[in-house]
């Protein structure tokens, strides 16, 4: 796995989708923890990005998560799968091109998504990338 994350690939970068910059505002605004966005164009045919975050306890992830379905309704933006929202532990929120990942922190650690993921870039919260 390539430990140089972060650094874009010559030539395939765009900037960041506005979904995904709008879900992450809006988990940054519920006090998510330590988030990024992998971009896994490229690297996973299942979808362009992962946006990763922590929650301070299982409620924090629960209502991160209801609120992120909530605030993305209205635009249309509706998730093809949902998984682990009644346990709040790890819960994987499916809007085909994104997954939002909203863990427990003890579990963040365990599955380590980030190093699993080691060669997508990392587009880290306000990045100028992100930003647009």
């Amino acid at each position: 796995m390539n430990t140089g994350r972060g650094r874009a690939r010559a030539g395939r970068r765009r900037g960041t989708p506005a979904p995904v910059r709008r879900a992450m505002e809006i988990l940054q605004d519920r006090k998510a923890v330590d988030p990024l966005v992998l971009d896994l164009r490229g690297l996973a045919s299942a979808t362009d990005y992962f946006l990763i975050v922590s929650g301070t306890s299982d409620a924090h992830v629960r209502g991160m998560a209801e609120h992120l379905v909530e605030a993305l309704a209205p635009s249309g933006g509706r998730p093809h799968h949902v998984e682990g929202l009644a346990q709040g532990r790890w819960v994987l929120l499916d809007y085909v091109d994104f997954v939002v990942h909203l863990f427990h922190p003890e579990l963040r650690a365990f599955y380590e998504l980030e190093r699993l993921w080691g060669d997508a870039p990392v587009v880290a919260v306000g990045h100028p990338e992100l930003k647009g």
